[in-house]
This record gives structure tokens, C-alpha cells and sequence, in this order.
């Protein structure tokens, strides 16, 4: 489009949405027209002036220092700036948060015009005060935007072509708008670039001062494009995210949420290729692959891989030894475990909800873990292994001879005993009504009554529930008081079984890997596994995981014969052809019929399959055995004595 052209079909917007509101689609660009229709519903008219607003000089000092910070990061990228402003007769601005000028550097000649449409330090350019503008409107629309000529609200303005970019610190917030203003009558097309290289590198300088204690890992999906303003930087403390730039942020999904919650092996798979002082190779739990490098040296250890948090389950004292490792390892698991974090600081009562085996417990100790309250207690209470007859003496504990049998310095419960950390009340589903009135008593008033005492004591505790049935109050067999369930389900959380697991072959390799010197899983060992739907989910893996180790420690080698039978009656089902006359598939032929207890039909074409494979291995038993991963006596009883021979 020629500048005429442009310029006509401006004036023809401008004349259309003065007279009748509106602007035939296309003619003008999104952000401009909602920058439009924000300026009529303030009454503003497009062929009057912004009003002048300024500053006087003391007020315009007092500005400057309370954005000294913000001046200061940004004076070698407005010494670059102005280097160009000069040479193309345009101006740099800096603003504050507000969109009031701090800083105006440039061409003098165009400094003085542009003083008459107030572009000078002490004048406001928000869009309330001066109507569409490169600066008001990128803090509205929180973008880049670029605002040329006539596309300015208001009349006078349309001298101006404008390029601004906001100012973001590492927290994300908006601290400021970098602009470079020219004359409209020239082109300046490379305003954007030169702005969004200052910018990055006005933030980048924030970063790395805000983060000067941390490890900064920068990344970008291009090898080539690490040291560029394009790559993204991480900031990592004793391993734990704590800061990331807007780019980090784009490329990995990252929100407020995951800061002083994910960990670098949250955020990225176990392992790299490359060396840590160069450049590395890295993949995400979401699948995609960064290239990295430290830009300042590693001050700690990091450990990454779903392993280590394996490990970290495996160490907790509290932990019964037939508890799954933590199932938290893709990024949508991550993301809720984040988000209930903030909200359970905030107060805010958490419900988990998940069928048995799912890891419930295990995210409940990862939020006390990661929320402020994790230097405090957390005390886990199962409501339904709690007899009914001692499950309120053991929550809201007892005074001295408060009834038969009672110790003599009574107890203080469980929910004191939760004073300061967590309370963790799993199955809440099976706790009797009864107590549910005087739990929903203990959340409204924060106040405890031991049994036998007169003196309520407060607690103060965050309350994470969970549980595997339908607790909402519309359910037809509803286990929990409505008034309670509303109270403890401000926030849920639900945990998907393994079934529903995107790659449970990845989730199986993480687990067996997680020890060390574990023997190596072979091909059809993991298809039976990773096709089977585990009802018990993590804890009965990690439970049959736990049996092929010990299985296999004499030998070092995992047998399809040493798996559960429920796996390998499920793998031959779903082996087998709907009609029972098909060939059995290469998996089928694995099963050890010492085992499965099958049909005679299923017996007769796992042994058709075996004495396939001994052809195939041109009668060598202790090969075929070893290749189906059964005993060769095993081989040998199943399909004679003769089958060894060549051709049989």
C-alpha cells in the first residue's frame, strides 16, 4: 500500500468514525480501532487537542526519583537509542508505569515540534490524556504497538509516527514504555526492531541484577540464537525456579504460578546432551527441545529428571514402604500443583480427588513441601482406617480423665498437633456425620475443644482434603454435609489414574530408572507393562516394579515370566483376535504358559508361536528361550522334547 493510498483510506476511516462510530473492516488495525472507540466513550472529539497536563519542574523531579531505578537500568539502551534518534531526526521517550514522560532525547529540531503536542518530559501519554498514542495504547493493549500519522486520535498528533514497547521487571509487571517518535512525513519502519532490542535489553539488565545470587540458564529452541535478545533465561535457586523473563515464560507456558514452585526437574527431563559448559541439549516434560547454556555459573547442585523427585518420595521417613513414587511429572499435573501452592498460602482449603493408588497423599506433602508453611508440621489422617469410636479423641485430642481409659496427660490431638503446618484428611468421604458438624465448627471458628475441656484453643493450620468417591452435595449417595463439602473444596484438584497418563511407557522407564544399578527392561517386558491399565495406578506399578527387581537381582535380567499373572492374562487378551483363529501377535508368544491359566485355544497358539521362534532360531532352545524371555525347561515342556529339531 503506498503512503497516498494509506494516507487516503486514513482519512476516510477518520471521517466514518467521526460521523457514524464505526469503520468498515480493514481499514484500520484492531488495536487502533479499540484504541478509537476507548477514546469516544471518554467524549473525546478527533478534531480536538489533547489537553496539556504538564508537570511543573519540582513535581517533574520528584517523578524522576521515584522511578530512579528505572532510569538507571535503562541509560546505556537510551544512549544507544539516541545515537539513531539523532541520526534519523527522531526522539527516544521513556516513560514510567503511568505513561508520564521521564526522559526525552533526540534531534533538537524535531524536539521543539514536538513540544507543541506536549511530547516532552512531565506530560502524560496515556490514551485518558492524550487520546490514541504508541505509549497509551501499548499499556492498555500491553503489546507492542506502533501508531503512524493518522491513526493518532486526536487531530494535531497525527505529525507523530510512534513505535513503543512496555517495560516489564522480572516479576512481570509493567514498569515502564520505551518509545521512538519521528516525523510522520518519513518512513520509519525500523523504529520496532531498534525499541525491542533496547527493551531486551533493558530487562535483561533488570534480570540478572534481581537474580545476582541465582544460577541463570538461558535457552531458546535455536542453538544459533543463544546471546540474542530472542532467547529466554531462567533463574534458578538451590534448583527451584524463581525467575523467568518474558521469553522463558512464552516458550515454556510458564505463569507467576510456577515461580518458587517448579524445579528444574519439573521443568525439564532427566539428562542433556552436550557439555554443561557450552551449550546443551535439553527436553521438556511437554515434549519440546531447548538448547541452553549457563549464563552464569552454577552455584548448586541440579539434579534433573523425574528420578530425583522418585528419590525424594522414596526418602521421606513418614512414607510407608509400598507407596508409589510422586506421579506429578507432566506439566499439566505441574501447573495444578503450582496453582494450588499460591492458593493454599492464600488460605484457600484444597481438594484432591482421585481413585486409590493415584498419589494423593504424595501431592498433598509436595504442596506443604513447596507452600510457606512447609518448616511447620504436617499430619496425614486417614478417616477411614480411624475406628469410629476413637477418631474424635484422636482429631480433637482429650483432657486428663475425660473419659475411661484416657491417659492420664490426655492428648492433644491431631488437629493441634496440625498448629502451624498442614492438616492432610484423607478419604474425608468416610469420616461420620457427627464429626463433620464439629470439623466444620473447628474451620469456621479456628478454635479446637478438646473432649472434657471448657477452654476452646486456637489453631491455625491450611487443610487439604482428599478423597476417591463423588462428595458434591447433588450426588445421590453424597458422603459429606453440604456446609462442610463447601468448605473443604474451595479449591479441587483432580488426579488422573495411570491409564489416562499420555506416555505410561515414559512414566514406567522414570520409575525403574529411579534406582540405581536397576537391570536393563526388555521390549516386551515394557509392552506388557505399558499396555496394561493398572487399576491400583501408581502404587501397584511401583509395587511390581519393586518384585521384578528383586526378581531379577541373582540373574540382572527381567523376564516376561517373572510379571504378575493379571499382566500377562491382560497382554494375551489383548493379544488375541475377537474370532480365536488369527496367528497370536509376537507379544502373545512371550507369555510363559506356566502362567497363564488361559483358554486350551490360547495354550495351543502360544505353543504354535514357540516353536515359530525355535524355527526362526534355527532350533537353538537356550536362544529361543532367551529371546521369549522364559526358562528353557519351561520351552522344553511346553512344546516336546522333539521340537529342538531343525523343521519341527
Amino acid at each position: 500500500m503506498t503512503s497516498e493510498f494509506r494516507h487516503q483510506a486514513l482519512t476516510q476511516a477518520r471521517r466514518l468514525f467521526s460521523e457514524q462510530g464505526v469503520v468498515p473492516e480493514g481499514m484500520i488495525a484492531e488495536p487502533i480501532l479499540r484504541s478509537w472507540r476507548r477514546c469516544a466513550e471518554q467524549g473525546f472529539d478527533m478534531r480536538g487537542a489533547r489537553r496539556q497536563e504538564p508537570l511543573t519542574r519540582a513535581e517533574l523531579m520528584a517523578l524522576r526519583e521515584r522511578n530512579e531505578h528505572l532510569r538507571q537500568a535503562c541509560r546505556s539502551a537510551l544512549t544507544m537509542l539516541r545515537r539513531e534518534a539523532d541520526r534519523t531526526g527522531s526522539l527516544v521517550i521513556l516513560t514510567d508505569a503511568s505513561g508520564m514522560v521521564l526522559e526525552r532525547h533526540g534531534a533538537a529540531e524535531f524536539a521543539s515540534r514536538a513540544s507543541r503536542v506536549a511530547l516532552m518530559p512531565g506530560s502524560p501519554w496515556n490514551e485518558s490524556a492524550a487520546g490514541t498514542n504508541a505509549i497509551g495504547t501499548a499499556l492498555v493493549e500491553q503489546r507492542p504497538i506502533a501508531v503512524h500519522g493518522d491513526e493518532h486520535f486526536f487531530a494535531p498528533n497525527r505529525i507523530l509516527t510512534c513505535a513503543a514497547i512496555p517495560i516489564a521487571d522480572p516479576q512481570g509487571r509493567t514498569v515502564g514504555v520505551l518509545d521512538l517518535s519521528g516525523d510522520a512525513v518519513h518512513d520509519h519502519r525500523h523504529a520496532m526492531g531498534l525499541v525491542s532490542l533496547a527493551v531486551a535489553q533493558i530487562e535483561r539488565s533488570m534480570f540478572t541484577e534481581t537474580f545476582a545470587g541465582c544460577a541463570l540458564l538461558r535457552l531458546h529452541p535455536g542453538a544459533a540464537w543463544l546471546g540474542t535478545p530472542e532467547e529466554g533465561v531462567l533463574a534458578l535457586r538451590d534448583s527451584v525456579l524463581v525467575g523467568a523473563d518474558r521469553n522463558a515464560r512464552t516458550l515454556l507456558s510458564l505463569d507467576d504460578a510456577a515461580l518458587g514452585v517448579f524445579r528444574y526437574e519439573d521443568i525439564f527431563e532427566a539428562g542433556h546432551f552436550g557439555e554443561r559448559n557450552g551449550v546443551v541439549r535439553l527436553r521438556t516434560h511437554g515434549g519440546a527441545t531447548v538448547y541452553a547454556t549457563w549464563l552464569r555459573p552454577v552455584v548448586q547442585t541440579l539434579n534433573p529428571g523425574p528420578a530425583t523427585v522418585a528419590r525424594e518420595m522414596r526418602e521421606m521417613p513418614v512414607m510407608p514402604a509400598n507407596v508409589a513414587p510422586d506421579p506429578v511429572y507432566d506439566l499439566a499435573a505441574l501447573t495444578d500443583l503450582a496453582r494450588a501452592v499460591h492458593l493454599l498460602d492464600g488460605g484457600v482449603a484444597i481438594l484432591l480427588l482421585g481413585e486409590t493408588g493415584t498419589g494423593k497423599e504424595l501431592f498433598a506433602r509436595q504442596l506443604h513441601a513447596r507452600s510457606r508453611r512447609a518448616d511447620g508440621p504436617f499430619i496425614a489422617v486417614n478417616c477411614a482406617a480411624l475406628p469410629e469410636s476413637l477418631i474424635e479423641s484422636e482429631l480433637f485430642g482429650y483432657e486428663e480423665g475425660a473419659f475411661t481409659g484416657a491417659r492420664k496427660q490426655g492428648s492433644r490431638g491431631l488437629l493441634r498437633q496440625a498448629h502451624g503446618g498442614i492438616l492432610f484428611l484423607d478419604e474425608i468421604g468416610d469420616m461420620p456425620l457427627g464429626l463433620q458438624a464439629r470439623l466444620l465448627r473447628v474451620l469456621q471458628t479456628r478454635e479446637i475443644t478438646p473432649l472434657g475441656g471448657g477452654r476452646p484453643v486456637p489453631v491455625d493450620f491450611s487443610l487439604v482434603c482428599a478423597t476417591h468417591r463423588n462428595l458434591s452435595p447433588q450426588a445421590p449417595d453424597a458422603a459429606v454435609r453440604a456446609d462442610l463439602y463447601f468448605r473443604i473444596a474451595e479449591y479441587t484438584v483432580r488426579l488422573s489414574p495411570l491409564r489416562e497418563h499420555a506416555d505410561r511407557r515414559a512414566v514406567i522407564r522414570a520409575l525403574w530408572q529411579a534406582e540405581s544399578h536397576a537391570p536393563q527392561l526388555d521390549s516386551a517386558v515394557e509392552d506388557a507393562l505399558a499396555g496394561y491399565d493398572w487399576p491400583g495406578n501408581y502404587r501397584q506399578l511401583a509395587a511390581v516394579l519393586r518384585t521384578l527387581r528383586i526378581l531379577a537381582s541373582s540373574s540382572g535380567v527381567v523376564r516376561m515370566s517373572m510379571l504378575p499373572a493379571e499382566v500377562l492374562a491382560h497382554g494375551s487378551r489383548s493379544a488375541i483376535q475377537p474370532d480365536r483363529t488369527a496367528v497370536v501377535s509376537f507379544s502373545a508368544a512371550t507369555l510363559d504358559p506356566g502362567i497363564v491359566r488361559g483358554e486350551g485355544g490360547l495354550r495351543a497358539m502360544t505353543a504354535a508361536a514357540m516353536r515359530a521362534k525355535l524355527a526362526a532360531c534355527g532350533g537353538n532352545m537356550s536362544r529361543a528361550a532367551r529371546e521369549l524371555g522364559v526358562h528353557r525347561s519351561t520351552l522344553y515342556r511346553r512344546i516336546g522334547s522333539t521340537a529342538h529339531k531343525p523343521g519341527v
